[in-house]
């Protein structure tokens, strides 16, 4: 699929069928995320895929949002190996993760998998659900499938601000 045709249709999918992900599209969609771009390359993000029941139990115990997705990636970080930016206010973690997760869900889209970015959930009780190392933050979940039938985008989708609203020329 041509770049802007992804970026164009790609939506939040908010109810999945039970089809469960190809381990080629999967291995695709990680692929992409782990080629993303991160803060003097230290590629401190860690991905977990959850699709067991017990994992997935995990997940809906913390949030609401899985929508019924037979997979899940939570995208999180090594707070102990990110880039300090000068001033030492801020660090590389959570934009190179979000630059990850957002590879992750431009190359879903191109692949033909749905998904939707959840945050709506308490990212330490995730951490300790999965067993995850104290060196870890979880950034997100990403809920990976395919569209239930009767699935589609929310109403309010299409609706955008205008360049003129968002960008400002100096």
């Amino acid at each position: 699929m041509e770049f802007k045709e992804v970026v164009k249709t790609r939506y939040s999918c908010k109810k999945y069928s039970s089809r469960q992900v190809e381990q080629e599209k999967l291995n695709a969609i990680l692929e992409a995320g782990r080629l993303a771009p991160t803060a003097k390359n230290l590629q401190e993000q860690h991905i977990y895929v959850v699709q067991s029941a017990e994992g997935l139990a995990k997940v809906d115990a913390v949030t609401p949002c899985r929508y019924g997705a037979p997979t899940v990636v939570v995208v999180a970080f090594d707070k102990n190996n990110v880039f300090t930016y000068p001033g030492g206010k801020r660090d590389s973690g959570i934009e190179d993760a979000t630059i990850v997760a957002t590879h992750m869900i431009l190359a879903a889209a191109d692949e033909g998998v749905d998904s939707c970015w959840i945050n709506f959930l308490d990212p330490e009780k995730l951490a300790n659900a999965l067993g995850l190392p104290e060196n870890e933050e979880v950034l997100m979940v990403l809920d990976l499938g395919y569209a239930a039938e009767d699935s589609g985008p929310l109403p309010n989708h299409a609706n955008r601000k205008s360049l003129s609203e968002t960008v400002s020329y100096l």
